[in-house]
């Protein structure tokens, strides 16, 4: 699946690069998002999600929702199938907008749903 992470860090104390580092280990192809667009752990990264160019299965979020309010029409227009809202960045705002197009919202851990096999049936 393509994955794209939201929030993405260099900084290995970071979930989100914690949730990288698995998902990568998984097979997923990872498209980490970040506000400098660096690359992370020998990935192409990218400052928006507007510069992707592929398909995205899910989009996993580890910004806060003030961070959010700027790219969220964005990930309405990436249209990915599901959009994980990690812990301390759920926002009803959001997930209502998301869902009222068709999108699947979860409130999740990323490394919680990978680690116990559920990553997979979303």
């Amino acid at each position: 699946m393509n994955i794209a992470i939201l929030g993405a860090s260099q900084k290995t104390e970071r979930y989100s690069n914690k949730a990288q580092v698995m998902l990568m280990a998984d097979g997923h192809k990872v498209y980490p998002i970040s506000s400098i667009g660096e690359e992370i752990l020998g990935v192409k990264g990218y400052s928006g999600l507007s510069e992707i160019n592929e398909r995205i299965d899910i989009a996993t979020i580890y910004i806060n929702p003030k961070i959010l309010n700027t790219v969220i029409d964005d990930l309405i227009k990436l249209n990915p199938k599901t959009v994980i809202f990690n812990p301390g960045t759920e926002s009803a705002v959001h997930q209502e907008m998301l869902t009222s197009k068709g999108i699947k919202v979860v409130e999740a851990c990323t490394l919680v749903l990978l680690c116990s096999g559920q990553f997979e049936g979303l």
